[in-house]
């Protein structure tokens, strides 16, 4: 379902797994919490605090949610801390060390959201490495987030990711431009990218629209806290509050369930 980055216009103004069997049992009565897989890397720094920045939003809008995190060397780096944060937003770092155990560490996380009554978003943050074709199984890879930069080179490696996903058993694929310098630019961006995915690929990407790297998110990431509360009519906190509500639209019509 595309969307169109017009609407964005005025951002530019002034633990260890189980057995087969009873793996595939626990993901068959796992609860239906939504869940979205993003591929994040070693170096995704600024794409981690968008991805957390914008949890919190979507906590804002009533679906707050839990981000699931391998507790790797680069944690650090790319979160806050873990536990409870702002809006009822939870980092949970998991020493999961492949993919079957991050989905088993999902799994567990939905499972209690669901025995506490809380709905809401699981964000998985997933190293790229990790994510192998034929690996459908894995209930965080039915839809994936991608985050793209005008950059060439960001715009071949997200298109890539997408390929990877889809061979991996991913049914939606969204995707969110960030950094661009216009709407014009974001726009290309998106429709460069849906027309290959559609010609080579035979899929329809979803447009999440436009995040602005302005200063506010740098100083997010120092401070660890979220942009939408410290700084609530800078360009960035209005881009991630749109980007937020078209999420929280997808949850409610059971588009990412």
């Amino acid at each position: 379902m595309a969307r169109s980055l017009a609407d964005v216009l005025h951002y530019f103004i002034p633990e260890v797994p189980s057995a087969e069997g009873d793996a595939f049992a626990r993901r068959a009565a796992a609860p239906a919490v939504p869940t979205l897989a993003l591929p994040l890397g070693d170096g995704d720094v600024v794409r981690a605090a968008l991805v957390w920045n914008l949890a919190v939003e979507v906590s804002r809008l009533g679906h707050a949610g839990s981000i699931v995190a391998p507790a790797l060397e680069d944690s650090a780096s790319l979160w806050p801390d873990p536990g409870a944060g702002p809006l009822g937003t939870e980092l949970v770092l998991t020493f999961a060390e492949d993919a079957e155990e991050l989905a088993t560490a999902t799994l567990d996380v939905a499972t209690t959201r669901s025995d506490d009554g809380a709905s809401g978003l699981i964000w998985v943050r997933v190293p790229p490495a990790w994510i192998e074709k034929g690996a459908g199984a894995l209930p965080f890879l039915e839809h994936v987030l991608l985050l793209t930069s005008p950059d060439p080179r960001d715009v071949r490696e997200c298109y890539a990711m997408a390929k990877r996903c889809i061979a991996a058993g991913g049914r939606t694929i969204g995707v969110i431009v960030h950094g661009a310098r216009s709407v014009s630019e974001a726009s290309e961006v998106f429709s460069r990218l849906a027309r290959t995915a559609e010609r080579h690929l035979g899929r329809t990407l979803r447009s999440y629209g436009l995040l602005v790297d302005d200063l506010h998110v740098y100083r997010s990431i120092v401070s660890r806290r979220p942009i939408g509360l410290t700084h609530p009519h800078s360009p960035a906190a209005k881009a991630l509050r749109d980007v937020a509500r078209w999420i929280a639209e997808d949850i409610s019509r059971g588009e990412l369930g």
